[in-house]
């Protein structure tokens, strides 16, 4: 290796070292300074300790004197040196250590050595200031200037007794991009628990205003809570209308990251009115419905949601279309786990068999109306009768078995309580929750989890609309902000086939599945007989659109059996349903 070269790859190795040492200085030193912050507080108070005890035994006739003495020695020990304090004790401990041990060696070389060694420390330290990364500078607002100064622990220990916090202390605040966070150091009377139930005492000593949303939880370590004002959202600036490049869920308040919920997973997503809850549904109803592997099936009793996505989801919208849909959906589940091969653990979605996601739009209306429908049936004698049935015991079906056969099932309501807006068959098999703002904190729990506010999911606290807590078994108890997505956008999406169950046999004598999306220009023709074909006839020979509740006086059958024909005619294009609700027959099927 040549001369030139040889250098070359010296300084390349001298810069590559000193850029680890560098940037192991700046670690150190930012750990030192964290930890001299927190913990120099905790020296003033055990001299203040110290100081009590010497007034009220001054003669040390007790150990009084002699406890707080080595209270304050050990708090002291917990302060580390500042960095160029430690580097200066390094480098003079180097020098010595070399002195002692080399007596041979002439005392001058050693004095010039530990010279050298200071500098080249010194100069480590300086580097490693000067080029470590430049942190953002966040400028306070004049509220955060407010409550960083009421933070301070002179302030804090000045007005925590009359504000009922006597014990608690804090340490010093800091600003960061989702608000300000402070640690609070509590004697053995309180807790994490206790400090979240004096909210109150705590707002009133910072002066806080009622809608600033505070945050409560267990700190790092025992005797300590974290106190978390959130005074900013990182979110803020972030451009959160839906759009196509923008597919995420919503953006993470705290962290700025953004947060998406993968297919196949089994959801609960409630909110109070007002919340957002629709709008925050959106974007998922979105990605359910795309792609040839996607079909998409909506219940909706309010018939308002459901009816911007008819043209890319199967949207059941009276209780008699809520039972014949999750019908059609439970016998396709049977068929999938009757054929899904051995050894396989889930159905791999197809074009002609997808992934299915069943979404029930409110399901305290749909437990309550799709309950003990009347539901007209012919015997074999051709006698009609009616019997109720419910569409409860399919939907937890699905939820219970659905998962291996590619179906999952979302439940969406305003009432989150067990029993009422959540079946107790269907909340255990919940994988995933979104919770928007909800009236109380037990409809949060219900949401969320027994333990969810002493984890720190305050849901009844989140503000309305569009912020919602989603809790995975991954997440923390972060609030989203949520994408909005305007129901012009969701019109104008492009069309999607429409998922359906067909009655045709194929060579295994299985039905199959299809996907209905029959076009004026090509519709989807199939053999007509039986009841078809006598509703087709009854339309055709009356030669101005007619009524379905005309069509069962004509043909004599009932309104169950004239609604089931009615459905798969229009299905396969060979009636038209006018915009006043007559039926006309279709010339060309």
């Amino acid at each position: 290796m040549s001369h030139p070269s040889a250098w070359q790859t010296h300084r390349q190795y001298a810069a590559t070292a000193a850029r680890w040492t560098a940037d192991r200085w700046a670690k150190e030193s930012d750990r030192r300074r964290t930890l001299r912050a927190t913990r120099k507080p905790l020296v003033r108070d055990a001299r203040a300790a110290l100081a009590q005890a010497q007034a009220t035994d001054p003669q040390k006739v007790t150990s009084l004197v002699h406890r707080a003495e080595r209270e304050l020695a050990t708090a002291k020990r917990r302060v580390p040196d500042p960095m160029w304090l430690f580097a200066s004790k390094a480098a003079l401990v180097t020098a010595a250590a070399g002195y002692v041990g080399l007596p041979l060696v002439p005392g001058r070389v050693w004095m010039w050595a530990a010279v050298a060694v200071s500098v080249a420390v010194a100069g480590a330290v300086l580097w490693a200031l000067l080029h470590r990364p430049a942190a953002s500078a966040i400028e306070p607002t004049a509220e955060e200037r407010d409550l960083l100064k009421r933070l301070q622990p002179e302030h804090w220990r000045e007005h925590a007794e009359q504000r009922g916090l006597t014990g608690t202390l804090t340490g010093r605040p800091k600003l960061t991009e989702s608000g300000i966070v402070v640690a609070v150091r509590l004697d053995g009377q309180w807790t994490a628990t206790k400090l979240r139930g004096s909210e109150d005492h705590i707002r009133a000593l910072l002066g806080a205003r009622t809608g600033l949303r505070l945050q409560i939880k267990a700190g790092k370590q025992g005797g300590w809570a974290e106190l978390t004002l959130r005074t900013r959202s990182a979110a803020d600036g972030d451009d959160l209308l839906w759009a196509p490049e923008r597919r995420s869920l919503g953006i993470d308040t705290v962290t700025g990251e953004h947060v998406t919920v993968p297919l196949g997973e089994r959801l609960l997503i409630a909110g109070r009115s007002g919340a957002g809850k629709s709008v925050a549904s959106r974007p998922l109803l979105f990605d359910a419905s795309e792609g040839d592997t996607n079909a998409l099936v909506i219940i909706d009793l309010k018939r308002v949601e459901g009816r911007l996505w008819d043209h890319r989801a199967r949207v059941a919208s009276t209780p008699e279309d809520v039972i014949a849909v999750v019908d059609e959906v439970e016998a396709e589940m049977h068929d999938r786990l009757n054929v899904l091969p051995k050894g396989q653990d889930t159905w791999g979605p197809t074009p002609d068999r997808p992934r299915i996601t069943v979404v029930v739009d409110e399901g305290a209306e749909v437990v309550t109306a799709a309950d003990k429908v009347p539901f007209p049936e012919e015997d074999g004698d051709g006698k009609t009768k009616v019997r109720t049935r419910s569409a409860l015991p399919g939907l937890e079906s699905i939820a219970r078995m659905g998962r291996a056969a590619c179906i999952d099932l979302w439940w969406m309501t305003q009432k989150p309580t067990i029993g009422d807006g959540v079946p107790k068959q269907i909340a255990p098999q919940i994988s995933t929750s979104i919770c928007l703002a909800v009236r109380t904190p037990a409809e949060a729990r219900v949401v969320l989890g027994e333990d969810a506010q002493a984890k720190g999911w305050n849901a009844d606290e989140l503000p309305a609309p569009g912020v919602a807590l989603i809790r995975d078994g991954k997440r923390g108890p972060d609030p989203v902000k949520v994408r909005y997505m305007d129901k012009a956008v969701v019109i104008a999406l492009p069309d999607q086939p429409i998922w359906s169950r067909t009655t045709t046999p194929t060579a295994t004598g299985a039905p199959t599945l299809t996907l209905v999306k029959p076009t004026p220009a090509t519709p989807v023709v199939a053999a007509v007989d039986g009841t078809d074909a006598r509703i087709l006839d009854a339309i055709e020979t009356a030669g101005t659109p007619l009524r379905q509740k005309d069509l069962a006086e004509t043909t004599g059958l009932s309104k169950g059996t004239v609604s089931k024909a009615v459905k798969r005619l229009t299905d396969t294009g060979h009636i038209t349903r006018q915009p006043d609700g007559g039926l006309t027959a279709d010339k060309a099927a």
